[in-house]
Parts: structure tokens; C-alpha cells; sequence
């Protein structure tokens, strides 16, 4: 089955020039560091730009929103979503050095302006958010533990801030002693296997519910 993104994420000419132009940029930095997984790049469009930009499904940012990609890795999901919501501030951050490195030159080539790369822990971080997003990066529970007082304390969105993160398979041990969060399940949104266990999981900011 063909997916159409442009119609999917109601893309613009523009905003699907620089996903493929990000795709092509991803494919020649694999090349030089291990950016994606080998056995993972043939499905690049699917497996990592779909995925990431699957967030918007669920999530509309207001301009000005501030957002923290902690542990981008390859820029995922944070160039996606920088792409499709040019007025949200995105803050790409990694602890390791030639990720971002190459995440930096990426971000040059697509000419991002609301997307700052920083190589850097999230605990050394002076910085607050509207919300954290994080694919696959860690558990939730050392996830929490890194990031309290990142959080800004007044919401500017429909939805309270907080982590919003991409998570597969059963959830309900990783967040049981979660007071209060909200699961999407995207395959109910993009009817591919690919997505059957795939979820979006919405925790207002957790540190005001302990």
C-alpha cells in the first residue's frame, strides 16, 4: 500500500521539497556516521519521516511554542515537525557530539530558521519548554528524572504542556505510576503494519501532579 503523504499531513509544495531534500541529505550523511540503522534506511520515508510527522495528527503547535527534541539522533523527529510547523521553535539536542554535528549541517542545508542544534545533556540544559518530545530515546522514568523544572509553567496551546512521546508495544508498565496521560494509537490514523503497535503518548507536565 502507497501512502500519501502530502495529502496525509496536508503538506504544502514547499514542506514536501524539504522532506525529500532531508531524505536525500539523511541518505548521503549514512554514508559517513551511522546516522539510522542500516537495515532501517531502505524504509526511511516510512519507518522515520511518516512516523515522526505523525505527531501532527493529534497535535496542532500555535506559533511561538518551544519545543525540546531530547536525543535527536538523526534530526528525527524534530527536522520533520520543524518542516511542517515553521512558526514552532524547535531545539534539537544530543549527547553525542557527530550526530549533531551532521543534524547542524542538515539544518544549514534545509535553511531552518526555527530549529537550534545543541550537543549537549538535557540535565546541563538553563532552558524551559512547552513540551519535550523524544523518540525511543529512554525510559520514561529516567526520561522524568532528567528533566524536572523544564517545563514552562503557562500553557499557550488547546493542550497542557508537557512530554509528548513515540512509544511501541504494551505501555501501561513503563507508565503506571503515572498520575495522568493520554494514549493515541496511530494505526487507527495510518492503517499500515508498520504502525499496528505504534502510539503517541501525551504527559502533562508530570512534575505538577506528584
Amino acid at each position: 500500500m502507497n501512502l500519501d503523504i502530502v495529502k496525509l499531513f496536508s503538506l504544502t509544495k514547499k514542506q514536501n521539497d524539504l522532506l525529500i531534500h532531508f531524505e536525500k541529505l539523511i541518505f548521503d550523511w549514512n554514508k559517513k556516521i551511522n546516522l539510522i540503522s542500516r537495515k532501517d534506511i531502505d524504509n526511511f520515508q516510512m519507518n522515520h519521516i511518516v512516523h515522526s510527522l505523525s505527531m501532527s495528527l493529534y497535535f496542532q503547535f500555535n506559533n511561538g511554542t518551544k519545543i525540546l527534541d531530547l536525543g535527536t539522533g538523526g534530526g528525527l523527529p524534530g527536522i520533520p515537525l520543524a518542516i511542517i510547523f515553521p512558526h514552532v521553535n524547535f531545539h534539537l539536542i544530543d549527547k553525542v557530539g557527530k550526530k549533531i554535528a551532521a543534524v547542524s549541517d542538515i539544518v544549514n542545508s534545509l535553511k531552518l530558521r526555527n530549529v537550534k542544534t545543541e550537543w549537549i545533556n538535557v540535565t546541563n540544559l538553563n532552558s524551559s519548554y512547552d513540551f519535550v518530545i523524544s523518540r525511543s530515546v529512554a525510559s520514561y522514568q529516567k526520561i522524568f528524572k532528567q528533566c524536572e523544572n523544564i517545563f514552562l509553567k503557562d500553557d499557550k496551546n488547546e493542550f497542557e504542556n508537557g512530554f509528548i512521546f513515540y512509544k511501541g508495544g504494551t505501555i501501561e508498565e513503563e507508565f503506571k505510576m503515572v498520575k495522568k496521560y493520554y494514549t493515541h494509537e496511530l494505526f487507527k490514523e495510518i492503517n499500515l503494519d508498520f504502525f499496528n503497535e505504534k502510539k503517541i503518548v501525551h504527559v502533562p507536565n508530570p512534575y505538577t501532579h506528584i
